[in-house]
């Protein structure tokens, strides 16, 4: 078996504290703080930055530093304003099945709720960088409806819940998660950051992200966040409308009960839980 990592605080410019149980005093102090940070992240919450800074013994800036050279090589993702999460390149195939298996369990009952008393194509979506993924749906019984989608992806700033969960992110972020521009897309209706960032700004203010043909003619939608306990948004639940017999009159309508169905995922991952933990969320 390999060596264990031993994570004890380190004191800004107090070399070799926290080295690997029984070795000699790391040689380069950066790393060591980068390796002990990966270990930190792979916990699965979300962290901030005052709460990294603590946790290793290190500045505020130290901790931001870190946490940004993680994120550019995908060990760690931003989570909401001021979090963060482990990133893709830390997540195998077998922990999103996992992670994305729980979700979809906690959501059903949310979903079937939708499809109940809406009767419109109810889904949940999580995003992967700058797409979503669809990763379960209940379509509509009516005879005018959207088909629901399974595994397809969309980029995240054509979909209603794709811009709901990208409101989450702040100006930096989402300037970081763009640079190299948006992603085309044939029926898209924002083409630059711009024209993203203002949208989003209405979208924090509204708490619910609109889509109007903007994923394919015909198809709107309406979608808002899933949120963990914590407060960082995982996932989205929309409602995709045939854009005939949509009105934005009747958005606040929809945006409420998506809301209550949000309400029920989140609560249903906090009892899991507190379960699990014996602590409360």
């Amino acid at each position: 078996m390999g060596r264990r990592w031993s994570i004890r605080p380190m004191n800004e410019g107090q070399a070799g504290t926290t080295h690997m149980t029984g070795g000699p005093r790391p040689p380069l102090e950066s790393v060591d703080r980068a390796l002990q940070l990966i270990e930190v992240l792979r916990d699965g919450r979300t962290w901030s930055v005052k709460e990294v800074s603590d946790r290793l013994g290190v500045a505020f800036s130290t901790a931001h530093r870190l946490l940004t050279a993680l994120k550019f090589r995908h060990f760690a993702e931003r989570a909401g304003d001021h979090g963060y999460r482990v990133g893709a390149a830390l997540r195998d195939d077998a922990e999103d099945h996992i992670r994305i298996g729980a979700l979809k369990r906690a959501a059903r009952p949310a979903l079937e709720m939708l499809h109940a008393g809406v009767d419109e194509t109810a889904q949940l979506m999580v995003r992967h960088g700058t797409h979503i993924q669809f990763v379960d749906g209940i379509e509509s019984d009516q005879p005018l409806r959207v088909a629901a989608r399974l595994n397809d992806r969309l980029p995240a700033h054509c979909s209603a819940g794709g811009k709901a969960l990208l409101a989450e992110l702040d100006d930096a972020a989402l300037e970081d998660l763009y640079a190299e521009g948006l992603p085309m897309w044939p029926t898209a209706s924002i083409t630059t950051l711009g024209a993203l960032t203002r949208q989003l700004a209405a979208i924090r203010r509204n708490g619910h992200g609109i889509n109007r043909d903007e994923t394919e003619p015909g198809v709107s939608g309406v979608g808002v966040t899933v949120t963990e306990p914590d407060g960082a948004g995982i996932a989205a639940l929309t409602l995709a409308i045939p854009t005939a017999r949509f009105s934005r009159a009747d958005t606040t309508t929809y945006a409420a009960v998506l809301e209550r169905a949000a309400d029920m995922v989140r609560d249903a991952l906090c009892g899991w839980k507190t379960s699990a933990s014996a602590s409360s969320c």
